[in-house]
């Protein structure tokens, strides 16, 4: 009863609402686009702040708005000439099998464990990128 009560209280978005995460989307489809992934990294923290959703739906949709993006990016740099066919099919492979897994993990561990996750792949990344 208390999921149906919270469904219709997030399927009522105010225009600042709105507005607020269609900025959002252009940013993360830019950065998606711009670095080829690294969206999701940035969606999760604003559907948490701006929608309030909880982690585990956060990390979900965050799934289902980078496939698209990631779609017409990797479209676009196969146009370009800049894709390399035995990296994208031996890391492809890995991503799909990956992703599923990962997708299935979802559905079984609690949140806070996500969120640890999370924060330590963010952190793992962001210390790489200084070094």
């Amino acid at each position: 009863m208390e999921e149906i009560k919270e469904e219709k209280k997030q399927s009522k978005l105010s225009f600042k609402q709105v507005l607020v995460l269609c900025i959002c989307g252009a940013l993360i489809g830019f950065v998606n686009g711009f670095f080829g992934g690294g969206g999701g990294m940035i969606c999760v923290p604003l559907l948490e702040k701006v929608l309030h959703l909880e982690n585990k739906y956060s990390h979900a949709t965050a799934i289902v708005v980078i496939l698209p993006i990631s779609f017409i990016s990797a479209v676009i740099y196969l146009l370009s000439g800049n894709l390399e066919t035995i990296p994208f099919l031996t890391v492809g492979s890995g991503v799909v099998v990956g992703g599923i897994l990962g997708a299935y993990a979802l559905k079984f561990l609690p949140s806070k464990i996500v969120r640890i996750i999370f924060v330590c792949i963010m952190l793992a990344g962001g210390i790489r990128l200084l070094f």
